[in-house]
Formats: C-alpha cells, structure tokens, sequence
C-alpha cells in the first residue's frame, strides 16, 4: 500500500487532466473526457479544519471579496424586484423595463475588459476602488432617474461598472488561498451573489412603496455599503501573488514591456480557451438569470402570491443557493470540477416541473433545491475558472469570459418576457397575466442540456498551482533568469523578516 505522503502528493499534486490538455491532439484530447470525469475521489479535511487553514490575512481578503460581490448582486438585482413599480413610473411593459437589467448584462464586458487589464497591471487594489466608487454615483444617479430614457442611461453606465468586479473578487479571494482550501472557498465566495439577492429581496420588501417616494429608496440604499468597502479594501495590501509577478516584471527590467510579452503568450497559448470560457460563462448566466429574474414575476402574476408570500420564497430559494454553493464548491476538491457541475444540472433539470407548475405555497421546497443546483454548480465556477486562467490575465480571463457569458445571455429575461406574452392567462382585474412557469421550465431544460455537454468536453486543471515559479507563461515571457532573480529576491526578503521576528504566512 502506498504511504499516507505519497496520497497526499498525489491528491494534491494538478490532475492528469490538467497537466496533458495543453499538449495532446484533439482525438485523444476528446478520448480523455469520459475517463478524466471519473471522480478522483481525493481525500479532503472536514469543512472547518480547511477553512482553519486560512490565515487573517487570507480571511480579510476573502471577505472583502464576498462583501463587494455580495453588494454587486445586490446592484443588480433591485431592477428585477422592482418591475412592477419601474413599469408604472415610466409607463412602460415588462418587457421594455427588463432592457435594464438586458443593458446591465451587456455594458459589464466593457466593465470587465478594462477594470480586468488595469487589474493585472497595475494590481487588484485600486482598480477595486475604483469599481466601488462608480457604484456609489450611479446608483443614487438611478435613484433620481425622471425619465424612461435616464433610467436605462443610468443602468448601462452602472453595467460597466458592475463588470470590473468579479474577476477581481475572485483573484483576490482566491489567488493566495490554501490549495486544499480552494473549492469551500469558492463556494463560498459565490454565493455572495445569491446572498445579495437575498439582500435585496429582503430589503426591496422594506424600502419599496413604504415611503412616497415609491421605488427609489431601494438604489438610494443601495449606494452607501460601498463607501465601506472601499475603507475596508483600502486596509489591505495587494495579494502575494500578484506581488510575485509585478516583482518578475520589474526583473525583467520593462514592466510594461513584459506585461504585453505575458498577452502575447496568453493569446498564442489560451486564444481557445478563451473562447470555451465564454462559450461556458454564457450557459452559467442563462442557468442564473433564466431561473431567478423572472421569477418573482412568476410567483406574483402567474401564481397570485402577496408580496409577503414571494419574499418567503425567495429568502428560502436564495437559503438553497448558498447551502448548495458552499456544498457543492467543497465537494468538487473531491469529486473534480467537471463530475460536480454536470451532476448539478441533471439534478436540477429534473427539478423542472415543480419549479414552474406547483402553484401553491409548496413550490418554496422546489425553489429551494432548485436553486442549490443552480447555485451548487456555480460554487465549482470561481476556482474552476482561476485554475483554468493563464497566471498573469487571471482577473481579466475570469471577469471576460464572465462578462463576456453575461452579454451572451444578456437578453434572457426579455426572452422569457416576451414569450411568455405568447402564453396568455385570464386577467385579474387590469392586470395582465402570463404562463411564465411553463417558459422558465422550457428555457432551463435547454440551457442545462447545453451546460452539460460543454463541460463535459471541457478541460479541467484542479490543483494548478498558482505561484509565479510554477508558471511556464512567464518564463516564455520574460526568461527563466528574470524568474530567479525576483524568485531569490523573494526569499531573501522573507528570511531577512524571518531573522527580525516577522513570521510568514500560515500554510
């Protein structure tokens, strides 16, 4: 039998999968899939050992990331709660108020190309300042929209904004953690989105129509967190890894002139990947917005639930999201990335028809283990996309392909809007009703279907070791003895702070 180190070095070390993709033909690449989507079966600490791992340091930076993407979601989602009231303001269909969210979607690629690039420059620091900053403008800016033409202005402008964010919670949660860490954290740090939902959702029934102002208090709220993210973000330094390679550049002697040799690699190397990762972000965001946006319309129109009676439903939904996030994350450490998310999908595919057809108070236990699918197989996604990034466009290649998913799916609540007025219900009163369920369960049928295919003859890299010295990209780009230079200048700094009582970071 092999020793209890020779496991561990083997569980800990990158897969078969990771380490070949990159140099097989395409026929074998393809042979591959089926074999390398057998469950590892790694051996993991229980959840708390692993997050013990985590130094305070490591903790700051994880929870300053779930803070901002949490109030991201947050942003984004107070459009899609308020609907009715926005459709009365501006005298305006469903349909036409849903372009907001649509312009949102499609502006954060933008948002993502820029803030991403600035990120992987010049650090993740100020480019996340800066994001925060814009929040805080344009959200009270749509708070005090008088006109139709304003309100979409507003939200396409807040889009870019919104893009620059994920890529670089995710860098910043992620880059410095733990190996073994890695898949509970990224769970975690995703379902930052459902609990800003939740947020939303909770706060939306507090803050709308309860003053005579309407609407608006909800986006007047919505601007003041993030004057305490930014203090809290300016309290940190820049991440270790981030430092390693800005070091590497300036042994280079032309950071600048390095960092575009470090594109120039990605490009040649990854150009594919890239695409994959869109093709990939474009599934992941029509699973999430095809199930969630209209669905408080759905519960209300469709279903006549009372306000209270759709909160109840969505804070249980998003309770689902994070429990399914925080599972599922941790079990793809022992499972594999890819074995998780198609599982999560075949799982909520068959979770379809009481999602969208039980139309009493028991479709809150169907919204719950819908949303853990959902949001179990996004829990995978924030790791599975660093480690399949190259090392110096992490927080662009993960807020792109992102971003870049978002804008392909961008219109997927106008769809569901729009066909759903193909599909008629008797009216109540004045109001208009729609058979939204049955769209909802069509639409994620196909979507699911589409996501399982596209990981399954996608790549996986779990255990890719993130640290300069690992990265064969910057030796391309700037020479192995650029590499040692700054390698051995590292070392030599952590030894001089070794000798005078300052200890390194916990492992």
């Amino acid at each position: 039998m092999a020793s209890y180190n020779e496991r561990k070095m083997r569980e800990d070390s990158p897969s078969d999968d990771a380490m070949a993709d990159e140099h097989m033909g395409l026929g074998r690449y393809l042979a591959t899939r089926l074999p390398t989507l057998k469950p590892p079966m790694a051996s993991a600490p229980n959840p708390i050992k692993l997050l013990a791992t985590l130094n305070l340091q490591q903790w700051l930076f994880f929870l300053v990331a779930f803070i901002a993407w949490s109030w991201d979601a947050f942003d984004f989602f107070t459009v899609s709660l308020t609907v009715s009231e926005l459709s009365k303001e501006f005298d305006k269909t469903t349909a036409q108020i849903t372009w907001g969210i649509t312009l949102v979607l499609m502006f954060r690629s933008v948002g993502a190309i820029i803030f991403g690039i600035a990120a992987d420059r010049y650090g993740r620091k100020w480019p996340f300042v800066v994001n925060n900053i814009l929040f805080i403008v344009l959200e009270l800016g749509t708070g005090f929209c008088n006109t139709y033409s304003q309100f979409l202005a507003c939200r396409a402008l807040f889009g870019i904004a919104m893009g620059g964010l994920y890529g670089n919670a995710a860098a910043t949660a992620l880059e410095d953690c733990p190996e073994q860490a890695r898949g509970i954290v990224s769970g975690m740090l995703q379902q930052g989105y459902a609990f800003g939902y939740l947020l939303a959702t909770v706060f939306a029934r507090g803050l709308v129509d309860t003053t005579s102002h309407g609407w608006r208090p909800l986006f007047w709220f919505g601007a003041c967190p993030p004057v305490l993210i930014i203090i809290f973000r300016l309290c940190l330094p820049e991440t270790k890894s981030y430092t390693e390679r800005a070091a590497v550049r300036k042994a280079n002697g032309s950071v600048t002139g390095t960092f575009i040799s470090e594109g120039r690699v990605a490009l040649q190397k990854h150009g594919l990947l890239l695409i994959y990762l869109v093709l990939l972000m474009a599934g992941f965001n029509f699973m999430s917005h095809g199930s969630q946006d209209l669905y408080p319309q759905m519960l209300e129109n469709q279903f006549n639930f009372s306000k209270n009676a759709v909160t109840v439903t969505q804070v249980v939904a998003n309770l689902g999201a994070m429990t399914g996030g925080t599972v599922i994350g941790y079990s793809s450490q022992i499972f594999g990335r890819r074995f998780s998310i198609i599982a999560m999908s075949i799982v909520g595919g068959l979770l379809l028809y009481p999602y969208g057809f039980v139309s009493n108070k028991r479709v809150i236990a169907a919204a719950f283990f819908e949303q853990f699918c959902v949001q179990g197989a996004w829990g995978v996604i924030p790791i599975h996309l660093m480690e399949l990034s190259p090392g110096s466009f992490r927080t662009f290649v993960v807020g792109v392909s992102y971003q870049l998913g978002n804008l392909v799916s961008s219109a997927s609540s106008t769809i569901e809007s729009t066909i759903g007025e193909r599909f008629p219900l008797p009216p109540k009163g004045k109001t208009k009703r729609y058979e939204y369920g049955k769209v909802i369960a069509i639409f994620m049928a196909s979507v699911y279907t589409y996501v399982i295919i596209l990981t399954f003859f996608g790549p996986e890299k779990r255990g890719r070791r993130f640290g300069v010295e690992h990265d064969s990209d910057m030796v391309d780009a700037a020479g192995r003895e650029a590499l040692n230079r700054a390698t051995r200048r590292g070392e030599d700094t952590r030894d001089s702070s070794d000798a005078n009582g300052v200890h390194g970071e916990k492992v």
